[in-house]
């Protein structure tokens, strides 16, 4: 069973977390050269391997200890939000090799590549499996990153520059650094007094 709250929860830690990062940039640099569908396929193949594997990993981390996992998620959490604290509003530019051709086969193969490599061991995957392992629903977990991530790379790919130029990049980096912040100290609270 799906549980809608945990799926919600989870779709909008991790677009918040994910939209300042450099998969709007890189959706947005290939969306510009070639067609958005054929992006897209490619991109949204690499986030499902992606989300696949970080439910795989929470999913390994439930069976530790209650407290320890608690403990666990609490500060890796507390350590995201940091990271999206330090890290400020930019990643810089995201480089784009241009395929040969404008084939479907070659621009999504393109697509996957770049966010395959670029996303791997990324905060919002290592996210992703603490989540898995937080709320042991590996289903709703999974569901509700892959459609966050997804949403982001569809905005990148269509109206990036638009939406960046309406919602401060800080802004949305703020909200879900605090998010974080508060899903780690709940984590921490759980493993103290459980």
């Amino acid at each position: 069973m799906i549980s809608f709250s945990v799926t919600a929860l989870v779709f909008g830690v991790v677009f918040l977390a994910e939209l300042p990062d450099k998969t709007a940039l890189a959706g947005l640099v290939l969306g510009t050269r070639y067609r958005a569908s054929y992006v897209f396929a490619g991109v949204a193949a690499a986030f499902a391997v992606h989300v696949a594997l970080a439910v795989a990993a929470g999913s390994v981390l439930t069976l530790l200890p209650q407290q320890l996992l608690h403990a666990l998620t609490g500060v890796l959490f507390l350590g995201g939000a940091a990271v999206l604290l330090l890290k400020g509003a930019g990643d810089g530019d995201a480089e784009v090799r241009r395929p040969e051709d404008q084939s479907f086969w070659k621009v999504s193969g393109a697509g996957f590549m770049l966010i395959l490599v670029a996303e791997f061991g990324d905060l919002t995957q290592i996210m992703t499996a603490n989540l898995a392992a937080r709320y042991d629903d590996p289903l709703s977990v999974g569901l509700g990153a892959v459609l966050a991530l997804w949403a982001v790379a569809g905005l990148g790919i269509v109206g990036g520059r638009a939406l960046m130029k309406r919602v401060p990049l800080g802004l949305i980096t703020q909200v879900a650094a605090v998010l974080m912040l508060a899903l780690g100290v709940w984590s921490l609270w759980e493993a103290v007094a459980g």
